[in-house]
């Protein structure tokens, strides 16, 4: 570990700050957009644009790069970034918001694909896994601490919009100030999606349901706190309750996924959610227990998208293991468009508790789903002896393809380690 933060320190710095001014701008628009007046429907195709532009700019930033490479990219989609922020207080109306949520989304999505190609690049075969759960750790302490500044200034001002501004752009400067030599850039076959879903019904399903949830935690929970009557203090402290939740419970639920089977815990974390989720609605007006139903349901729905994904490889072979992630992620990113929007209507039709309704909702079918699927097939490793499964790698939802590709390659070279290991005592036994 310490080798991995001696060769990216600066790399992993860049990426930190990039997540604490993305996780502000993200809890800011949901609480500037309830004082500005804005409907909660509007409020959700304001989030549901994010993830319309985070789709469209992660698909797209490899041609770029390929095109004018990693340093011109960067450069655009910074000036993009800081200018569409410093926008928002100054063009105070759904649709320019909308149309700015859409330009941040895929420009953050184009500058993450490029930020974490070097990354991979710093990393070696051997510290390549410890890269990722370096870079998984980043992300969700980025950003809960951005909750902690959105009590700095007064959300109805200017100063927390500029401060996200300031945040990305001095977030460039250890990247690319690097030594790290820029990394060649490949593409990848994707599996479609009838192939996807005949190879892992489950792991497509959970894919789409997971991504609503995702996009609802992340762009929907201050527009909930908002509508509940929550201060700005309390909204910051829900929002971080779900991503440090996250962060916890991410590798305990990592350590489980390797020892039973899978389709078990997928059914076990969706479950707990789905029960957390009912108690936050009956009780949502207890602060308390809405922190604690908030943390156990970001710690049960984030690691379910590494799960659902290595639950997937457990019936691939390695060469097609990195086409299925794209697919994945697609189907994920379709799923995190819908779920603001769909938590938008429910909020309007029955009120803020209708945030936990939609989590409730696609983590119970996600439940009965994975129930339905073990009745029609067995487990990849039911024939034998002791469950060997391709290990876990911490990857969350909101991942770009690139960072799925690198966690992809973890999980490739350790399925070729595991097929050398199982031919040698084949050989053993034989002779």
């Amino acid at each position: 570990m310490f080798e991995v933060l001696k060769s990216s320190w600066a790399l992993l710095l860049g990426m930190a700050l990039l997540m604490v001014g993305n996780g502000l701008q993200g809890s800011l628009i949901g609480v500037r957009g309830g004082i500005e007046g804005f409907t909660t429907f509007e409020l959700s195709l304001i989030t549901s644009g994010y993830f319309l532009g985070f789709l469209g700019g992660s698909r797209m930033a490899p041609n770029f790069i390929q095109r004018v490479g990693h340093v011109r990219v960067f450069a655009a989609l910074a000036s993009f970034i800081s200018a569409a922020l410093i926008l928002y207080p100054a063009v105070t109306n759904p649709v320019a918001w909308m149309f700015l949520r859409v330009v941040i989304g895929f420009c953050l999505s184009g500058v993450y694909v490029t930020a974490e190609s070097w990354l991979n690049n710093a990393a070696s075969n051997e510290t390549r896994g410890q890269a990722l759960s370096l870079y998984m750790i980043v992300q969700m302490a980025g950003v809960v601490a951005a909750q902690g500044l959105l009590n700095v200034a007064d959300p109805a001002g200017y100063i927390l919009f500029v401060i996200p501004s300031v945040l990305v752009s001095i977030s460039f400067a250890p990247i690319l100030l690097s030594v790290t030599p820029t990394p060649a850039f490949g593409s990848t076959r994707q599996l479609s999606f009838r192939d996807l879903y005949k190879i892992s019904p489950l792991g497509v399903v959970g894919m789409l349901m997971l991504g609503g949830v995702f996009s609802a935690q992340f762009g929907m929970s201050a527009v909930y706190g908002t509508e509940a009557g929550f201060s700005v203090a309390q909204i910051s402290v829900f929002v971080s309750s779900i991503f440090v939740g996250a962060m916890v419970l991410q590798f305990p639920i990592g350590w489980l996924s390797d020892r039973i089977d899978r389709r078990m815990l997928i059914l076990g974390v969706s479950a707990v959610a789905t029960l957390a989720a009912l108690v936050a609605w009956q009780f949502g007006m207890n602060f308390p227990v809405l922190l604690a139903c908030a943390f156990v349901i970001g710690g049960m729905t984030n690691p379910l998208y590494a799960l659902l994904i290595a639950y997937t490889n457990d019936y691939l072979d390695a060469d097609d293991m990195a086409g299925a992630s794209g697919g994945l992620l697609f189907i994920n990113g379709l799923g995190a468009i819908a779920g603001p929007v769909l938590t938008g209507w429910l909020m309007t039709h029955f009120g803020a508790q209708g945030f936990w309704l939609i989590i409730m909702a696609t983590m119970l079918a996600t439940t009965l789903y994975a129930v339905f699927r073990m009745t029609r097939r067995q487990s990849a490793y039911a024939d034998e002896g002791e469950y060997e499964a391709v290990p876990y790698a911490a990857v969350g939802p909101g991942s770009t393809p690139f960072i799925a590709e690198v966690a992809q390659e973890v999980w490739v070279e350790a399925a070729e380690e595991i097929a050398e290991s199982s031919e040698g005592e084949e050989d053993e036994s034989s002779s």
